[in-house]
């Protein structure tokens, strides 16, 4: 039975068309629409439950050393209040999850990782926790999150906290919004300025229609999960399940950065050793035919299969068809004309750079 975020009735009450959506019901769409959430995202401010996410805190004198044999990333002299992306891998070198870990303060970690993955990776870390002095705590449940993202996103929120963060993937724990103590983040998943509160459950409410009433002049309104979708696509930003798995490597998903192999050890580099130049990788592509391009379609070259799209819309901002896929690398440098099946159909298309769009 799908869970309920703190605030579904709000989305019931407000038009919200509600969905089934890793384990939680969650709206897809308000009544203007996905294409004019996502613009308003692009032009002004857009703001999302995320509630489902899930958020574990790992502390202890040995919280550290831990994290450093699990992620993929390093976090070894990161200052209190930074926020990294990171990545766990299996010993085959495939992407276990995709997360950010925050540093709370001296020995103290909180763990942001996708709904979907929530208790594999509860299960995952916590059977990987090493040394005498490390606890983990799941807190998913007591924790609503809203993200606001956009251009006036800032201002908007300027409007009603004085505790904004400055810098990208940075937070403030003891933050305050509207006159409500939570955490504010600033990372973002849509390719704009954009910020994260963590907020108890029960405040959740409030905080979200105090938002709401300080960022309806300036443009700000709620988005759905299909806004959410397509912003990240646009912004080419890789989503679990589609672009990585447990088969697919960090190397694939040019998700090299967060892969620190100068580390000591960690799970899964004795195989990533090996893998560093893969046969494949993550590349856009931009659809030059007719149709829209969906994920798990082949992609061929001169009549020879060269892999897969992992990911694929139209994107409302660009006004054209884009999509993700796994190609050989062969066939992966921008300008290469490829052609998509897509359900019998051969639609054209071209390899271009990502991120398919870039914040202005």
């Amino acid at each position: 039975m799908e869970k309920k975020t703190p605030l579904y009735q709000w989305h019931e009450d407000h038009g919200g068309k509600i969905v089934p959506f890793a384990g939680y019901l969650l709206p897809v769409q308000y009544q203007q629409g996905v294409i004019a959430e996502h613009n308003a995202v692009r032009e002004a401010a857009g703001f999302f439950d995320v509630s489902h996410m899930g958020e574990f805190v790992i502390r202890g004198r040995d919280a550290l050393a831990s994290l450093e044999r699990i992620m993929t990333n390093s976090f070894t002299g990161m200052d209190t209040g930074r926020v990294r992306y990171t990545l766990m891998c299996n010993e085959a070198g495939g992407v276990v999850d995709d997360l950010v870990v925050c540093k709370m303060g001296a020995d103290r970690y909180m763990l942001v990782v996708n709904a979907a993955n929530r208790e594999k990776d509860a299960s995952w870390v916590k059977e990987r926790l090493s040394g005498d002095s490390v606890l983990f705590e799941d807190i998913s449940d007591s924790i609503a999150q809203i993200a606001i993202q956009g251009p006036a996103s800032q201002d908007i929120l300027a409007s009603v906290s004085k505790t904004i963060p400055q810098k990208y993937y940075t937070l403030i724990e003891n933050g305050n919004v509207a006159g409500i103590n939570c955490i504010v983040s600033r990372t973002g998943y849509t390719g704009e300025t954009g910020f994260e509160l963590y907020v108890p459950a029960e405040k959740a409410l409030s905080l979200w229609e105090s938002l709401l009433d300080a960022g309806r002049d300036a443009g700000l309104v709620p988005c759905g999960l299909g806004a959410r979708d397509t912003l990240r696509l646009e912004a080419a930003m890789p989503l679990y399940g589609h672009e990585m798995d447990e088969s697919i490597t960090p190397f694939e998903a040019a998700l090299g950065f967060a892969v620190r192999m100068n580390k000591p050890d960690f799970i899964g580099k004795k195989t990533l050793l090996e893998k560093e130049n893969p046969p494949r990788i993550r590349v856009g592509l931009k659809v030059t035919g007719r149709g829209i391009v969906r994920e798990h379609s082949d992609v061929f070259f001169d009549g020879s299969p060269v892999g897969k799209t992992t990911s694929g819309t139209f994107c409302p901002w660009l006004k054209g068809s884009y999509a993700m896929a796994l190609l050989n690398v062969e066939t992966a440098m921008p300008g290469t004309q490829v052609i998509v099946d897509v359900r019998g159909r051969a639609v054209e298309a071209e390899v271009c750079p990502l991120p398919f769009y870039t914040k202005r």
